[in-house]
């Protein structure tokens, strides 16, 4: 599934978390991977945690909407990170 997100937040994204959104997408094929809504927002965003090369990452993005061109569905990423210790429990617990 197509991602996309803005290439400034990107480069701020790799300075401050050394995590490009080139590899956060990589959350989304974790068949594990489990969402919620971010209920701390204005924003419809989302919160997915999943693995990434056995790393767990912690990932803020927006629903999947229908594309301009009537494609297939696009997302944007906002932010990633690795995720807390307790984030990483609560995946593993599968009680994110």
């Amino acid at each position: 599934m197509p991602w996309t997100w803005d290439p400034d937040k990107n480069r701020t994204n790799q300075r401050k978390h050394g995590l490009s959104f080139d590899t956060a997408q990589l959350v989304f094929d974790d068949p594990l991977a489990v969402s919620r809504l971010d209920a701390s927002s204005d924003e419809e965003r989302w919160q997915t945690v999943g693995m990434v090369a056995d790393v767990v990452l912690f990932v803020v993005h927006t629903a999947l909407e229908a594309a301009d061109d009537g494609e297939q569905p696009v997302g944007r990423i906002i932010s990633a990170r690795k995720a807390t210790a307790r984030e990483r429990k609560a995946y593993e617990e599968g009680a994110f």
